[in-house]
């Protein structure tokens, strides 16, 4: 299918790689829309005139891809958290694709605001227990990035004390200037170890938000965007998510961090989390990675309000 026009909705160097991972698919595609799903790679939904709808996506990091074909794989067989059922996945010289079966649903980031107060905290509930049942279902001997072993993930090996430094450390460090009025607190604060001795490290699903979450009828119909997975100990990855779900849309997160809590709390004891743990999550939460501050809220919150945001959050913590 080299050369159709579907392939433009690629640039030059993913063209090709596209290209060969539709090889499987016996259809011709009918439309093409391009969805935005991380940084590094280009993600599209493409329904074809008899074939089911597919979404693929296309990195020129194929470790990055193969890291999150991997993931989604294993999710899938040990848990009932809902993602999105892989089809295949592949390689094109320096290219990868994955392929994924098509779920429906709106994205959740811009849907949560119009939910009713019911469903918001339902919705939150259910992240919680996702993110307990991926808890449940990982646990590695090390922290850090998870990298492809053979049919498995392996994190880089990093002990707690020295991962948990560096990690509070680069996203203290990467607030923007107007955060310096608390940076030497809060650097002071995540210095401290956290805990005497290392926790169990679990599945650290670090963009887990209602902006990777796709919603219908008031449920989750599948969390999206599993790239560049972690490992660390529960704590950490609890403290993001409930910032992201329970804190990110409205002025009274109170309810709604505790659906969150039931929510885990429903498949597992949920974990103590420290003061340095929620300060290191929420300033991860703060800037993208393009260096960007984020935007809370929807519609976004204007920089100088995102700012604020997120400069009461981690003033909470001190």
């Amino acid at each position: 299918m080299t050369g159709e026009p579907w392939t433009d909705a690629f640039d030059d160097e993913l063209r090709a790689g596209a290209a060969a991972a539709l090889e499987c698919i016996d259809d011709r595609p009918r439309t093409v829309e391009p969805i935005r799903r991380g940084n590094r790679k280009r993600t599209v939904v493409i329904r074809f005139r008899e074939h089911p709808p597919i979404v693929v996506q296309v990195c020129d990091e194929p470790a990055r891809l193969r890291t999150e074909a991997t993931l989604l794989t294993e999710i899938a067989e040990r848990t009932d958290v809902p993602v999105p059922p892989v089809l295949a996945f592949g390689r094109h010289d320096d290219v990868a694709s994955l392929l994924t079966e098509y779920v429906p649903g709106d994205d959740l980031h811009e849907r949560f605001r119009e939910l009713t107060p019911e469903t918001r905290r339902s919705v939150v509930e259910s992240f919680g227990s996702s993110l307990a049942r991926l808890h449940e279902a990982f646990r590695f001997a090390a922290c850090g990035a998870l990298v492809p072993a053979g049919d498995t993930l392996t994190p880089e090996g990093a002990a707690w004390d020295a991962w948990f430094g560096d990690y509070a450390k680069r996203a203290v460090g990467r607030l923007p200037r107007s955060f310096d009025p608390i940076r030497t607190e809060l650097r002071e604060l995540v210095a401290d170890r956290p805990r005497k001795s290392a926790p169990p490290t679990r599945l650290y699903p670090w963009d887990l938000r209602p902006g990777n979450a796709l919603v219908a009828d008031g449920n989750v119909t599948a969390l999206v965007d599993w790239e560049a997975p972690l490992a660390a100990p529960a704590p950490l990855s609890v403290a993001k998510a409930e910032y992201l779900a329970a804190d990110w849309y409205v002025s009274d997160p109170a309810p709604l961090r505790d659906a969150f809590r039931a929510g885990y709390a429903g498949i597992r004891p949920y974990p103590t989390v420290s003061d340095a743990e929620r300060a290191a999550a929420i300033a991860d939460s703060a800037v993208d990675s393009s260096g960007d501050v984020t935007n809370p809220r929807y519609p976004e919150l204007a920089v100088d309000e995102s700012i604020a945001f997120h400069r009461r959050a981690l003033e909470e913590c001190l």
